[in-house]
């Protein structure tokens, strides 16, 4: 059997921990959005967008999509309405740089960071500058002590509890 196309990933810096924050999140928000056009997606889905010649893919940790017919296999082709990436050692300022500045340009609602080693949630909302460009502003840090407040901002409908997300006991 030829292995031509094989590509090795190193995964250092990957632990349980960010796999589980990812699974409570979609276990969460996966019931509640049953009965809607919406679908929640671990990380196990990727979007292909074009920026004029450049054609690039992403594989948010989780998102929730609302055009769930515009795909190709598994890969979507429009942007989803909310991302979530859980940090890493390996990928932190991948993910606050060049997936951020790939989910602005996309015009995604809103976009969180999530730490799962010191329980924090960075919450971006979109908004437009004066000239119409599409800027993501932090809208609110979510932590233990203000735990009450976090809240999907464009999903408001759906109920998050803190503990459960970081609920990371076996």
């Amino acid at each position: 059997m030829a292995m031509n196309n094989l590509q090795i990933t190193d995964m250092t810096g990957a632990y349980i921990e960010h796999s589980m924050v990812i699974t409570n999140f979609v276990s969460i928000t996966g019931s509640q959005l049953k009965n809607s056009l919406c679908r929640v997606f671990p990380d196990n889905v990727q979007y292909t967008w074009w920026f004029g010649d450049e054609k690039k893919t992403v594989i948010p940790d989780a998102s929730i999509n609302c055009q769930v017919r515009s795909r190709r296999g598994n890969t979507f082709v429009n942007a989803p309405q909310f991302v979530m990436e859980v940090l890493s050692d390996s990928t932190e300022k991948y993910d606050r740089t060049i997936k951020k500045e790939l989910y602005r340009k996309e015009e995604i609602n809103e976009y969180w960071i999530v730490d799962w080693q010191k329980r924090q949630i960075e919450i971006y909302t979109l908004d437009y500058d004066e000239n119409q460009e599409p800027q993501y502003h932090l809208f609110k840090t979510i932590t233990r002590e203000n735990k009450e407040e976090l809240e999907i901002v464009h999903f408001p409908n759906i109920k998050i509890n803190f503990d459960e997300l970081f609920n990371l006991d076996w």
